[in-house]
């Protein structure tokens, strides 16, 4: 497919223009695409005429990278979640730009890289905090929280009655350990839960969920530590029961639903699995 009317088909069926996002931190190379410098998503790497495969990830790791330039394609897509990596161990800076040695091998080799990640959070069929819901059969009631000018977070139905039960599930499909804060009551309130992948536990947030009277929250970050604290005393004041899966796991989903979009318009696709930082948790 032409790279140049798949960046636009991306464009339009994301609605890029109606949205915006700030990743000013990055380090504007010269790889970085203009198109890219100039609104902070879409095509961030443009070295691809032709585009015959996709692979979709959260971050561009150097896992991911590596993984990619293995498998020894040309003319390749990287679509991700984020345009940099993440890593709470190396807080203060806990996003990092992509690793530089990969570039030129990336220009060399075709392999372009489109990135949203306000567009992908914003609620739709192929959004993160969407496709966490589905994986944890929750059915969605409605929607709360704006960032940058869209909804992101979801409220709805869940068929397990604890909060114990609803860590399990979260446990089973993104594999590995998570984080129950038990803050709040044994049973999850009119069976309603909140969630927001990836960094969402924020008090503006937590204030929305008191609101809609629900009591457990589901989100990808919930390390308690110097930042967060102000949150976890407002979530433990307010009897919220909250539960995190690391931002990486929480947000997956969206990019294994992506596979289904690329199929749809007739180009192979792969999602690549990364490694969670469950330090994310505690």
């Amino acid at each position: 497919m032409d790279a140049k009317e798949l960046y636009q088909k991306l464009d339009e069926d994301f609605e890029l223009d109606l949205c915006k996002d700030d990743w000013s931190r990055m380090d504007y190379n010269e790889y970085i695409s203009d198109n890219f410098r100039k609104r902070y998503m879409g095509v961030l790497l443009d070295n691809s005429i032709n585009i015959n495969t996709v692979y979709t990830t959260v971050f561009p790791s150097d896992l991911i990278l590596d993984k990619i330039l293995k498998s020894g394609k040309k003319d390749v897509l990287l679509f991700t979640h984020h345009p940099m990596v993440w890593d709470i161990r190396k807080a203060p800076q806990i996003f990092t730009d992509i690793n530089p040695k990969f570039l030129p091998i990336f220009k060399e080799r075709q392999i372009s890289i489109y990135t949203i990640h306000v567009p992908l959070d914003k609620n739709g069929k192929y959004s993160t905090t969407t496709n966490l819901a589905k994986a944890l059969e929750i059915a969605p009631e409605g929607e709360f929280f704006e960032y940058f000018g869209v909804k992101v977070g979801i409220y709805g139905k869940t068929e397990v009655s604890t909060p114990e039960e609803l860590a399990e599930k979260l446990r089973s499909v993104v594999g590995h350990k998570i984080k129950l804060w038990k803050y709040g009551s044994d049973e999850i309130k009119d069976n309603k839960v909140a969630l927001v992948a990836g960094g969402g536990n924020e008090i503006e947030i937590v204030q929305e969920i008191i609101d809609l009277g629900i009591n457990t929250y589901i989100t990808g970050i919930t390390l308690l530590n110097e930042y967060s604290k102000p949150t976890h005393d407002f979530e433990e004041n307010h009897k919220i029961n909250l539960i995190g899966g690391t931002h990486y796991s929480t947000e997956k989903f969206a990019c294994i639903a992506l596979c289904d979009y690329f199929k749809k318009i007739k180009l192979p696709c792969k999602f690549i699995e990364d490694i969670p930082v469950l330090e994310d948790l505690e």
